[in-house]
Parts: structure tokens; sequence; C-alpha cells
């Protein structure tokens, strides 16, 4: 019996235990839904979590679960802490014995994102497993919520979803009867895609008065063409950074040619903070906070105002 086996056979015995744990304290167990609508059941709140999305590390530490964290993935690097916190893979390919090596009695998966047949692998091995999928920004509020139950930090978890929603409240308040702006959200270049509809940064755009240009097309992360951007005319165009790989210049020098277009036209290209306006995790408030501010400038250089 190799490794791997060994740890796989003690995962049995550990879910074994979980499940005898269930049956003789019922009362103890934490039972809820996750984003894909399945249920999931503790015997008592989680004390070791491995977390397989940037997104989820953000909104567990949010929560107050940051020191319940074992195990999380590649560019999870938010706080500072979590750059701490042992890796066991990126978001797409994890290594299943160093999962299994770190005992975790909780899995955080994004269900999206992740890989289908790891997901499906680790819920083979009986290991508890949440799927997280916010698609707008209220669910970001569930998932520190739902957090804080897993982990039994609900109070901290709680504060937290209540500043995100109060901050977004504000937000939608200040800017409702502001004149709408066109907006492209520019993600990459090759290929040149961009967040659909299908994406949680919709409701950024629509709390600060904007309108994403590819809000009718239902996929978070569509490929589009350069000639739909020039059809569809936005005021205003943006693009991350992707930590510090693309250069304001450099991109600007890329759309100049393409005069025709209102946001090119008025110089109302920006480049911004990538992780707060494409991760669904709790500091997308300060992306839609960032996007309120520029959507103002702009209004500014179309209206004087």
């Amino acid at each position: 019996m190799n490794r791997l086996e060994r740890m796989f056979q003690r995962t049995s015995f550990l879910a074994a235990l979980l499940s005898a744990a269930l049956t003789c304290n019922p009362g103890f167990a934490l039972t809820l839904q996750d984003d894909a609508g399945t249920t999931i059941t503790l015997p008592k709140p989680a004390l070791r979590i491995v977390s397989l999305a940037p997104h989820i590390t953000e909104a567990l530490f949010a929560a107050g679960a940051g020191d319940r964290l074992v195990g999380t993935v590649s560019y999870s690097d938010f706080p500072e802490a979590a750059k701490k916190i042992p890796l066991v893979g990126s978001y797409n390919e994890v290594n299943f014995e160093q999962i299994l090596a770190l005992q975790p009695d909780l899995i955080i998966g994004w269900q999206t994102g992740n890989s289908s047949d790891a997901l499906e692998k680790l819920k083979t091995l009986q290991l508890p497993v949440y799927l997280s999928e916010p698609k707008d920004l209220i669910s970001i509020a569930r998932n520190i919520r739902q957090f804080g139950v897993l982990a039994g930090t609900d109070s901290v978890a709680n504060t937290a979803a209540d500043a995100f929603e109060q901050k977004l409240a504000q937000l939608k308040a200040d800017n409702a009867q502001k004149p709408v702006l066109t907006v492209f959200y520019q993600v990459w270049e090759e290929p040149l895609y961009t967040l659909g509809g299908g994406h949680f940064s919709r409701d950024m755009f629509a709390i600060c008065g904007g309108r994403n240009i590819f809000a009718d097309q239902e996929h978070p992360s569509p490929i589009v063409s350069v000639e739909a951007i020039v059809t569809r005319n936005p005021q205003v165009m943006l693009t991350g950074d992707h930590h510090g790989e693309r250069k304001i210049e450099d991109w600007k020098a890329k759309w100049v040619s393409w005069s025709s277009i209102d946001a090119v036209k008025h110089d109302q290209l920006y480049l911004v903070d990538q992780d707060i306006y494409t991760r669904s995790s709790p500091r997308a408030v300060q992306g839609a906070e960032h996007l309120c501010g520029i959507l103002d400038q702009a209004r500014k250089a179309y209206f004087g105002t």
C-alpha cells in the first residue's frame, strides 16, 4: 500500500468518525446549503479548512476564520497573513496528497473555477466540500455569513457582511440619479475577452451608474472582437493591472488608433486593481467605490459636472 492509499484509508476512517459523531450528537450538527444547492453538514465548527480559490481565502479572513485555514491555492495573497498559509496547488489543479496530509475537516471550493474532476474526487474521499459561486454582490455577503457559520465565527462574519451590505447600499443611493455611462472592461488581449453579464461586476457597474456594454453576454468572461467594441462604443474603458504586468501607457497605445470610440476620443481609459474588480471577495465593495470615482471623473469629461 503506497502513501497516497494509506492517506485515503485514513480519510475514510475520519469520515466514519464524522458520521458517528453526527449520529451520536445530532444536536450539535451544522447544516446549510452551499452555492450549488448541496446540503453540507458538519458535526461542529470546522477547525481545519482548505480554500481552493483566492476569493474564498479573502472571505474566510473577513469572516474571522483566517486562523482556521491550513491550506490555500496560488494567488491567495490577501490579507498579508494569507501568504503564510501552505499552498496545495492552483485554482485549476490541486495536490490531493497534500490536501489529505493536512487532515482538513472542511474544503471550500470554487464551483466553476476549480476542476470539476478535482471537486468530484474530493467528494468521493468523503471530505466535506462546500462550493462557493457568488454571482452577484449580495452573494458575497452571503458567503461571508455562511463561512462564519461553518467556522463558528458568526459574530465576526455577520458584522463584516453587514458593513459590506451597508456600504453597497450607500454607494447605490449616492449614484442613483447620475447620468449612465457605458463601460468596457478588458480582462486580457490575446484572446480579447471581457466581463459579461454573468459576472458579479455587473452589479458594480449598475450601482455606480454604469452599463457594461457586454451585459447581454451570459458568460462571465466572453471573448469579444475589436469590431464589437467599436460598434458598442464605450464611454469608459478599464483594464486590470495584472499584478504590475500591464502599464497604462502601453495599453492606451494599443487603442489610440481607434479614435471613433468615445472612451479613446475623450481619453477615458483607466488601469485598475484587477483583484478588487474581478475577485468575488469582500474587497469588491472597494472596487465598486473606486469605479464610482472613475465614472464621476468621466462625467466631468463628458458633461462638465
